[in-house]
């Protein structure tokens, strides 16, 4: 199974020259690396980064991440997938810019469940 992060520009540059992140302002704050499935990932950027350019995903597959990987209840009562390490350069397998379309929406590749 796959798993998404939404990085602004910033974060990912952060990520690249670093090899790691501990994520967004709002992951720092909760004490974990904020991820979503394929089924959540728009509503994800819809909810928390409405209008937002400059945005990059990333894929990172969940099973490797092993013990770190926790997967609790969110909005909604889904289960959301939290990372409770650094992300590492080394676990994103693929990344892809997320532009806005004309509709102000976030458009997306086409995304593996």
């Amino acid at each position: 199974m796959m798993i998404f992060k939404i990085l602004r520009a910033d974060e990912w540059a952060d990520l690249q020259a670093h090899g790691r992140s501990y994520g967004a302002p709002v992951d720092l704050a909760d004490g974990f690396v904020h991820f979503s499935t394929a089924a959540q990932v728009a509503e994800t950027a819809a909810r928390h980064f409405a209008g937002a350019e400059d945005l990059i995903l990333c894929a990172v597959p969940a099973v490797p991440l092993g013990e770190d990987l926790k997967w609790e209840l969110s909005r909604g009562g889904d289960r959301f997938p939290h990372l409770y390490r650094a992300l590492r350069m080394t676990d994103v397998i693929w990344s892809a810019p997320l532009p806005l379309g004309q509709d102000g929406r976030h458009l997306f590749p086409e995304l593996p469940a």
